[in-house]
C-alpha cells in the first residue's frame, strides 16, 4: 500500500484510478524536467558571468583594438 501526499492529503497509489496515476506520472515527469532545466540555467548563468567578466577585461586591456581606438584622437565609424 504505497502512499503519496498531494496538497497535504495522503492517497493510496493502489486505489488511485488509472487516469489519476497517469496524471501523477506526468506531474512527476515535469517536476524532474524542471529540476534538470534549473540546473542547466545555473550553468548558463555561470558561463554568461564568466564571459561578461572576460569581455570587461578585454575591453579594458590596452592591447585591445577597441581600447586603442578609444585612446586615439578620433574614432572611425563605418
Amino acid at each position: 500500500m504505497p502512499m503519496i501526499t498531494i496538497d497535504g492529503k495522503e492517497y493510496d497509489l493502489d486505489t488511485m484510478s488509472d487516469a489519476a496515476r497517469q496524471q501523477l506520472q506526468c506531474v512527476q515527469f515535469v517536476d524532474t524536467e524542471l529540476v534538470q532545466l534549473s540546473a542547466k540555467i545555473a550553468v548558463y548563468k555561470t558561463a554568461r558571468l564568466a564571459y561578461a567578466t572576460a569581455l570587461n577585461q578585454a575591453l579594458k586591456a590596452p592591447s585591445s583594438p577597441l581600447a586603442q581606438q578609444l585612446a586615439g584622437d578620433t574614432i572611425k565609424l563605418g
